[in-house]
């Protein structure tokens, strides 16, 4: 990757961010390799800041791709372009991270945006069970940061509840305790905890 493709992919995933449609789209007309093309940077202990998305809390590792930043982002509309233009659903990151993985995580709050997302990406063929390089699922990132439409969006859309990570923890074990996130403890986050404990106990 050049440092002009770099810089490339950095303005446009800061306009996905943003959720600046009309941006991601005048940039995918004048540079149609963004929809695909993967950072070989991230961020690090040396750079992690020129790699925060801060509207979004979420840092771009390497092999992230536009459509990592659009599942982060809960922007289910521009993931579709994406996908259209050749966007790979089941592409993952140096950590072994799929889209859908990053789709399923909370650093910022939007249920009903977040479901969607991971609505659209199973139905482009993102797998609700895949795996990163640590044993963790979509259902399991889920569960750990307390959103319970992710949670349901996935079980819907197949996941597998009795499916352990790399530690051995089913979904209902890491909805049991406390998962050690900022926030973990505050009002939104236990009454998020129940919901989630329910919907898994129903499976």
């Amino acid at each position: 990757m050049t440092t002009a493709e770099r810089a490339a992919f950095l303005t446009f995933a800061q306009a996905i961010a943003r959720a600046d449609a009309k941006r991601v789209l005048a940039m995918l007309s004048s540079r149609p390799e963004l929809a695909t093309l993967p950072t070989d940077e991230g961020a690090s202990r040396g750079g992690a800041p020129d790699y925060f998305l801060e509207e979004i809390a979420h840092y771009i590792y390497a092999g992230d791709t536009a459509l990592h930043v659009a599942a982060a982002a809960f922007q289910a509309g521009i993931a579709r372009q994406l996908l259209r233009r050749g966007a790979e659903v089941r592409v993952r990151n140096r950590r072994g991270a799929e889209p859908l993985h990053y789709a399923a995580d909370t650093n910022h709050w939007n249920p009903a945006a977040q479901a969607r997302t991971i609505a659209c990406l199973i139905a482009a063929g993102a797998d609700p069970n895949a795996v990163d390089r640590d044993g963790v699922a979509p259902l399991h990132r889920a569960v750990r940061t307390r959103s319970a439409a992710a949670v349901r969006a996935l079980l819907d859309g197949g996941a597998n509840p009795g499916l352990r990570n790399g530690s051995g923890s089913m979904p209902v074990d890491l909805a049991r305790r406390t998962t050690g996130r900022g926030g973990s403890g505050s009002e939104r986050a236990r009454e998020q905890q129940a919901k989630i404990l329910e919907l898994l106990r129903a499976q």
